[in-house]
């Protein structure tokens, strides 16, 4: 078949694709006039905190105490404003309504003002999340490999970061930030839930944590547990219900095991509750209790074994 034929059918399915972009509007074609804020440019901030946060374990790590100060003031500064430029993108798309009150530009400075007053006690938290990582882990050698190498102490450094700006009322950024570390970790927490201090996430991978989840002091999940909601609740004309409590609170010192799930916004997992692998929990548990799955609850196949091993 002739090149031009090939050609001109291209060319015949660009003006379809077009065409039915044009005619499609939302919810796939962003047609404000204000830009939504920029993927790349809202990992590139998270990676200038990281920096910042831990000195000399990322980017330039050629640093000297004598010029520590100036070094980190000209990078915050730098990062304060880009996180304004995101902030105010996000504030005028705002998921499709616009913010109220003052103009964006004016709204994202009072924002990135108070992200950068708060900075230092989230700062704290980070630092016992690292204790609690390297505490809780007899595997971990030094707190130089907790920061570099582990997982969930990543997913969980960004979500203190993401929660700080949700918490100041900043609509996609946030969840743009957890889905990075979602994606690089395999940790999903919302920047919605409320996490205490000294937590862990050991190994990390298949952990998720859902938008109203309660979590209090010293909490450790292992791998694969599920934070979730039992039901999604609809009005009725049949719309989802948002804002409700869905997810469970865990109090303090409550230990998860690997792959366990938790559901429900009225599920109360008491302090000091350990909770085992693989067990499913819809109801609460008084302080104190250790869950586990009894004998009679797990199955054996043993028609694969050798008829010598079964004699």
């Amino acid at each position: 078949m002739a090149r031009s034929t090939f050609t001109s059918r291209i060319v015949r399915a660009i003006e379809t694709i077009t065409r039915r972009v044009e005619e499609r509007g939302e919810p796939l074609f962003h047609g404000g006039e204000e830009p939504l804020p920029q993927k790349r440019e809202v990992i590139a901030i998270l990676r200038g905190l990281q920096e910042v946060i831990y000195p000399g374990y990322f980017g330039d790590q050629s640093l000297y105490r004598e010029y520590l100060h100036g070094h980190l003031g000209d990078q915050l500064f730098a990062l304060s404003r880009k996180l304004e430029g995101e902030v105010c993108r996000a504030l005028a798309a705002n998921c499709g309504r616009r913010a109220s009150g003052a103009g964006p530009g004016l709204k994202a400075g009072e924002v990135v003002t108070a992200f950068f007053e708060r900075l230092p006690d989230v700062m704290d938290l980070i630092a016992a999340d690292v204790e609690a990582a390297y505490e809780g882990d007899p595997a971990a050698t030094c707190l130089e490999e907790v920061v570099l190498a582990y997982p969930g102490v990543k997913a969980v450094f960004t979500y203190r970061i993401a929660h700080l700006l949700h918490s100041l009322g900043v609509p996609l950024v946030p969840r743009i930030m957890t889905e990075f570390a979602h994606n690089e970790t395999g940790v999903d927490i919302h920047p919605g839930a409320s996490i205490g201090r000294e937590f862990f996430i050991d190994h990390g991978t298949g952990v998720v944590i859902g938008e109203t989840t309660v979590i209090g002091d010293r909490v450790k999940l292992y791998q694969g547990v599920t934070l979730g909601a039992l039901s999604f609740p609809r009005d009725v004309r049949g719309d989802l219900v948002r804002g409700t409590k869905r997810h469970p609170t865990l109090e303090d010192d409550v230990v998860v095991y690997a792959g366990a799930t938790i559901l429900g916004g009225d599920t109360v997992v008491g302090r000091g509750s350990v909770i085992g692998g693989n067990v499913w929990l819809t109801a609460s548990v008084p302080p104190g209790s250790k869950v586990t799955l009894s004998r009679d609850q797990i199955a054996y196949d043993i028609s694969s074994r050798d008829p010598d091993e079964a004699r």
